[in-house]
């Protein structure tokens, strides 16, 4: 007993040393979009038509150096600055996965081969757009950003913050809007920490206590391998930079399709993710966005 404690504490405190330094860019970025990015210049920059916004969304990805730890306040933040929902949702899968960090990472872990790159980010983008347009098709874009808005009026009123908005941004000073951007910043670590902190607990109780050579077993066809690298990396919750150096470990096991699966899977969707989701959002949409990307990543790893 005691042995598994400390292993569970091992494991709790690898994965959120592993994943703080993501959220506390996450934050950040989030505070910068917040303080210095204007609803006018979104609505100037993002497509109008569905499919152009999901493809935009779904691209945009490539340009943050982040994981799926520090995603989810960016999505909520532009959300809130009104970028079609969709956009946001397909940005919020592919972020992790086709930056240019995780390309490399990959890249070396798999002994320096593009296939597995291209395997991972090409499945990636396909789900993400799908994705996307699920969504569009399903959700009301107002409705969900009219429920963030309101959770986020509850919070303010918790912790008695007083957030400027937007006319006082733009007169203020560049020093002061700093100081805000650290403001905002700290408000959401702290707010985002405590689900990242539960999510690696969950995360740790689960590795410890799950035997993973029992699922391993049950890997023996194509069909369950995938399943059983999709259901591994939703438990072990790795961020999407360290992922690719456990997954090449299973090179032996398992073949490249359940090994995408794995790769795409968990840094789409994952414990500790899950629970950041299901405090920023509705539950039926959460429950709607995995359950979209569980069938669309399944089917294609079975096509790879």
């Amino acid at each position: 007993m005691n042995q598994s404690f400390l292993q569970l504490n091992t494991i709790f405190i690898s994965i959120l040393i592993e994943a703080i330094p993501f959220v506390v860019v996450g934050v950040f970025i989030s505070a910068i979009i917040q303080i210095f990015v204007s609803e006018a210049l979104i609505a100037k920059v993002i497509p109008k038509n569905r499919f152009l916004s999901v493809l935009f969304g779904t691209c945009i990805g490539s340009l943050f150096p982040g994981c799926e730890c520090g995603i989810v306040p960016i999505t909520e933040r532009l959300v809130k600055k009104k970028v079609p929902l969709h956009a946001a949702v397909s940005f919020m899968l592919t972020g992790p996965i086709i930056n240019p960090i995780v390309i490399f990472s990959t890249y070396v872990a798999f002994g320096n081969s593009w296939k597995m790159v291209f395997d991972r980010c090409g499945l990636a983008i396909v789900v993400a757009f799908l994705v996307g347009l699920i969504i569009s098709f399903l959700f009301n874009d107002d409705q969900l950003r009219h429920f963030i808005e309101q959770k986020v009026q509850k919070n303010r009123k918790q912790h008695h913050h007083h957030h400027h908005e937007h006319e006082h941004i733009h007169k203020m000073s560049a020093m002061a809007k700093i100081k805000e951007v650290i403001n905002h910043a700290l408000d959401e670590f702290f707010s985002v920490g405590k689900f990242l902190v539960i999510g690696a607990f969950i995360a740790s109780a689960m590795q410890v206590y799950l035997k993973t050579s029992t699922l391993l077993t049950l890997g023996d066809t194509k069909v369950t391998a995938i399943l059983v690298m999709m259901l591994l990396a939703f438990i072990l919750s790795l961020c999407s930079e360290a992922d690719a150096f456990i997954a090449s470990s299973f090179r032996g096991t398992f073949s490249s399709s359940a090994l995408t699966a794995f790769l795409v899977f968990g840094a789409m969707v994952d414990i500790k993710n899950l629970i950041m989701m299901l405090s920023t959002f509705k539950r039926r949409f959460v429950f709607t966005l995995v359950g979209s990307i569980i069938v669309l990543v399944f089917l294609g790893a079975l096509l790879l």
